[in-house]
């Protein structure tokens, strides 16, 4: 939800800088298939919460911790160089003179409101992606492949970058047209108006997104027959979530990474899960994978982080309009913007906005972090899988840091760290020392 709402909302503005990275090769990358327990997280009268932690957290190598370490890190500095690059284009757009020269273009072939706004913010999609491609392409491309956790080519990448240029050319127009409607007709209430613009907006993307957009960019099929489909439906029946849409995508030809989803609204409910998760880990993870993703069904955190975040972009559209109207009156002669009606002070506005939402990053990551962390919490006892839970969350540290420090965390994760995800998952089997998988046999070596 987070990263729908910026993405689409916002057009999340893209930096560029030469962030150090650390080649990677698969076994540095990968943990080895399958379910792994140590034998300090086996339940026994001496089971120690903090031991089996450690000794989950030792199965990744000193080579690995230190390349997820990297790969983390590097996206701290990847955040401000990517918050001062759409600074930085923003001011292209305005003292270049390239925003007043695409309005006056579009006003020119039609001179309604409506239809010179809409224009304008299709060639203002158009400029920002190719001033955003060099960006794009190391941030997106380069690193993660540098990183081995890319698996497209060049060719590949770039296909699916101008698909969600399609995708974008088509909806934040419809979105500007209303938002600038609001605008001219509310006056200095203009916020509250595109406050709520932006939650239907939002209610409508969750419901659209999985049946018409996430579909060209992956195929998305029935779920293969066998245990994990049967795993699957289990969890959904039991926990009253549509079982008329379960499906599989093929995620591999993009990324070595695994995930799952419930994604859609009302009738477009959809539980998928992606083929890395699928080909590359046991039956235990599957089903606390998803038992974490049926939790966010669940517990309506679609709805709420809708609600949350709608609450947040109203604070930002408020502290927009308190600087938006003192920039205009100060530049507005020399950049040629004719007031806040005017779309091409939308460079101008998106700069703010990005501000407000730079400074609020612990405040959003935080929102997020806590929908996740009760979504664990829901997972474990949903699927009762605590070293599934555990096994999954040392994969995921592979490229996210294991071991924050507090406020790192709070700054930086919009999910509970793998530290305290495997924690979590040793304190429930401690409660829980009956747990059949803990207690299964280890298979034979080899």
């Amino acid at each position: 939800m987070k990263s729908m709402l910026l993405l689409a909302l916002l057009m999340v503005l893209c930096g560029f800088a030469g962030v150090p990275a650390h080649a990677a090769d698969a076994d540095a990358r990968d943990l080895a298939p399958g379910l792994q327990i140590p034998a300090a997280a086996r339940p026994g009268p001496n089971f120690d919460v903090d031991k089996a932690t450690d000794a989950y957290l030792n199965l990744l190598s000193p080579q690995q911790r230190a390349q997820s370490d990297a790969y983390f890190e590097g996206g701290y500095w990847l955040q401000l160089w990517e918050f001062l690059y759409g600074l930085a284009v923003a001011a292209l757009l305005l003292w270049g003179g390239i925003s007043w020269r695409m309005r006056d273009i579009a006003r020119r072939m039609n001179a309604r409101p409506w239809a010179y706004t809409w224009m304008y913010a299709v060639l203002f999609v158009l400029a920002y992606f190719v001033l955003s491609l060099p960006w794009s392409i190391y941030a997106g491309f380069v690193r993660e492949h540098q990183y081995g956790l890319a698996t497209q080519d060049f060719a590949g990448w770039f296909g699916d970058a101008l698909k969600s240029l399609l995708v974008s050319a088509i909806v934040l127009p419809l979105v500007l047209v209303a938002i600038y409607a609001a605008v001219r007709r509310a006056g200095a209430r203009w916020w509250i108006w595109v406050s709520g613009i932006a939650f239907v907006f939002i209610v409508f993307a969750m419901m659209l997104a999985p049946v018409y957009v996430e579909p060209l960019f992956n195929d998305y099929k029935p779920l293969r027959a066998g245990p994990a489909r049967d795993a699957v439906l289990s969890l959904a029946r039991a926990n009253g979530i549509p079982t008329n849409h379960v499906v599989e995508f093929d995620a591999s030809r993009q990324t070595t990474r695994i995930s799952a989803n419930v994604a859609g609204f009302a009738g477009t409910t959809r539980v998928a899960l992606n083929d890395n998760l699928l080909n590359k880990t046991s039956l235990p993870e599957i089903k606390a994978v998803l038992g974490h993703e049926m939790g966010h069904y669940v517990l309506n955190h679609g709805l709420r982080l809708t609600i949350y975040f709608t609450l947040v972009l109203a604070f930002g559209f408020w502290f927009t309009h308190r600087l938006f109207d003192g920039s205009l009156k100060r530049w507005s002669g020399r950049l040629q913007l004719e007031g806040r009606g005017d779309p091409a002070a939308l460079p101008l506005a998106f700069a703010i906005l990005s501000i407000f939402f730079f400074l609020a990053t612990p405040l959003t990551n935080s929102v997020v972090r806590q929908a996740e962390a009760e979504a664990d919490a829901f997972g474990l006892n949903a699927a009762r899988e605590p070293n599934g839970f555990a096994m999954v969350a040392m994969r995921l540290s592979t490229y996210r840091k294991i071991h924050p420090g507090p406020l790192e965390e709070m700054v930086f994760y919009d999910h509970p760290s793998g530290y305290q995800r495997v924690h979590a998952s040793m304190v429930w089997l401690k409660e829980n020392p009956d747990n059949p998988t803990a207690n299964a046999p280890l298979p034979p070596p080899g």
